[in-house]
């Protein structure tokens, strides 16, 4: 496993001889710009593996992406080659059909501390919910950023993780929306704690979200990718374009339905993935 490869993998040729915020910045940036959040795995009777080396060969080598075990585990491996005091925490996301957050920690997030202050380093929740930017550990404070304005929230020891959404302008309707306007436009996102982690301890989540037939992942193919202006994002056979801020508070939002053929092809185009076995999204 060679830095340098992981740099080409991601775009980034800037020297990075400082292990300070802007360059944590610009390189998470260049991972969430380059890797999808993809679970293409499960749809093409692949297994997923937790160890560093299969990751870093699916990921960097085989230019696929991966979902949060895999992403985020690269990126701790990464910022750690780089001298970045980072550590491992575990999350429990919030199942908005439930109104609920999960009972066992089901999410892999990262936290590093730069000259004594924390931020949160997440490249692995994807969609609309993906930060843009290290987010500095802050109780109640608005952290604004290109997709929308996140915060956390402290309570006893457990931090609270949400954003602030946009309305949605969708042309093929003619007025904009938000997704669910009767919860308001906050969108609760998933709660953790400061308690360490080592990948380990995901290895039983990683075997179970790959068989279960109440996970999401299970039940539909799901690759999305942050662009420059907002997001693609292929689940199933529709694939929506994003574009953060379209108009003065309201995102675009471009659906489209595919065909098979036309599944793969996108695949190709807007993400830059081939998969290995055939998809049966």
């Amino acid at each position: 496993m060679n830095i340098q490869e992981y740099f080409a993998r991601i775009s980034y040729n800037e020297s990075h001889k400082d292990a300070d915020l802007q360059s944590l910045t610009v390189i998470f940036q260049h991972h969430i710009q380059a890797i999808p959040f993809e679970n293409l795995s499960m749809h093409c009777g692949e297994t997923i593996e937790l160890d560093l080396q299969s990751t870093y060969n699916k990921i960097v080598r085989k230019k696929r992406g991966g979902w949060c075990l895999e992403s985020n585990h690269l990126l701790f491996w990464a910022l750690q080659e780089l001298g970045y005091d980072v550590c491992i925490l575990g999350g429990n996301s919030y199942e908005p059909a439930k109104r609920a957050y999960t009972a066992e920690i089901n999410h892999i997030l990262l936290k590093v501390v730069i000259e004594g202050n924390s931020y949160i380093v997440d490249a692995g929740f994807g969609g609309a919910y993906q930060a843009w930017q290290p987010l500095m550990l802050i109780s109640g404070k608005d952290q604004p950023q290109i997709p929308g304005i996140f915060r956390f929230m402290e309570d006893n020891g457990t931090w609270y993780f949400e954003k602030v959404k946009r309305k949605h302008y969708i042309p093929q309707q003619s007025v904009p929306f938000t997704d669910t306007p009767e919860l308001g436009n906050i969108r609760k996102i998933y709660t953790f704690t400061l308690e360490p982690r080592h990948i380990n301890d995901f290895r039983e989540l990683n075997a179970y979200l790959q068989v279960s037939p109440d996970s999401i992942l299970q039940k539909k193919s799901i690759c999305t990718l942050q662009t420059t202006e907002g997001l693609y994002a292929l689940v199933g056979w529709t694939f929506t374009e994003v574009k953060y801020n379209y108009m003065e508070d309201v995102d675009l939002v471009q659906i489209t339905t595919l065909t098979d053929e036309e599944v793969e092809k996108t695949l190709k185009d807007k993400f830059n993935i081939v998969p290995e076995n055939k998809l049966v999204p």
